[in-house]
């Protein structure tokens, strides 16, 4: 008994030794920024390789060739919404970033395969969905960590940074602000909408809460549509019915009845009918 528990312990162990991973500092540690410009939000997701007594560019991250912009898998942005690079619009999502590094510019490339480990195998592209040409600053210190930020920020833009030993390169960019924000102040002075009354009505109904409330909000809901929608008229009947109001609800129902036959809403129509003949017991 006791041998057959040490080599139960002995097995337990051997099991956790060869299961158990060992963690160490990666060299290029990876870093996420994120980032609100005006309404809009940016996150890059990259990795930050160091100069370590190197010369980078133009040795060991050559010109004239595509770089990965830092290490390990490709570096990722994503936006929120739809910017403007120059005369380029980047439509809301994640995208690469490449760059081809040069004496006194590089070109940026936001490419839309995102999940490369480095640079595509096989360049497309087709899938560029804008390219920039910034101009290269030297800094009078050195940036050991490779670096990407977000910088120079207002309501309408920012400055997309890279900084890296004693190079600077940053390229500007706008955010649909302007029109975002219009959008919701309208919205807002507009005061609620259909939905927002239904969605009131509907959770004021279904959490036994004030049902006079749910009342109003799903009058104002159906009197607000031209052409009232047979689910919102179907609430209404069912507040009208717990607040004891029968005749108000069957002839709420026998409405909603009536549009989800026209809508051809065959579970609708066999709720409507089984909840008339209910309520006119």
């Amino acid at each position: 008994m006791i041998k057959k528990l040490i080599a139960l312990i002995l097995f337990v162990g051997l099991t956790h030794t060869i299961n158990a991973q060992v963690e160490t500092p990666q060299p290029s540690p990876a870093a996420k920024l994120e980032q609100k410009v005006g309404l809009t939000d940016v996150t890059i997701e990259y990795s930050r390789p160091g100069v370590k007594g190197r010369t980078i560019f133009g040795d060991l991250v050559p010109f004239g060739k595509m770089w990965r912009t830092g290490a390990n898998a490709n570096t990722k942005i994503t936006f929120s919404d739809d910017v403007m690079f120059g005369e380029n619009t980047l439509k809301a999502g994640t995208y690469a970033v490449y760059v081809t590094p040069n004496k006194e510019t590089w070109d940026i490339y936001f490419y839309t395969d995102s999940n490369n480990w480095g640079t595509p195998r096989e360049w497309d592209d087709k899938k560029v969905a804008a390219k920039v040409t910034a101009e290269v600053h030297e800094v009078p210190f050195n940036v050991e960590s490779f670096s990407m930020d977000i910088n120079g920020l207002n309501n309408d833009g920012g400055m997309l940074e890279f900084i890296w030993e004693k190079t600077y390169v940053g390229t500007p960019f706008t955010v649909p602000t302007d029109k975002l924000a219009s959008a919701s102040i309208e919205k807002t002075m507009a005061g609620p909408s259909v939905n927002d009354y239904f969605n009131a009505a509907k959770y004021y109904y279904d959490a036994e809460k004030d049902l006079n409330k749910a009342r109003g909000w799903i009058d104002t809901a159906v009197a607000l549509r031209e052409k009232p929608a047979f689910w919102h008229i179907r609430l209404q009947s069912l507040i009208y019915a717990k607040l004891g109001d029968k005749k108000g609800a069957i002839e709420a129902a026998k409405r909603s009845l009536e549009l989800a036959t026209k809508a051809g809403n065959a579970d609708y129509v066999k709720m409507n009918k089984e909840s008339i003949a209910e309520w006119m017991k």
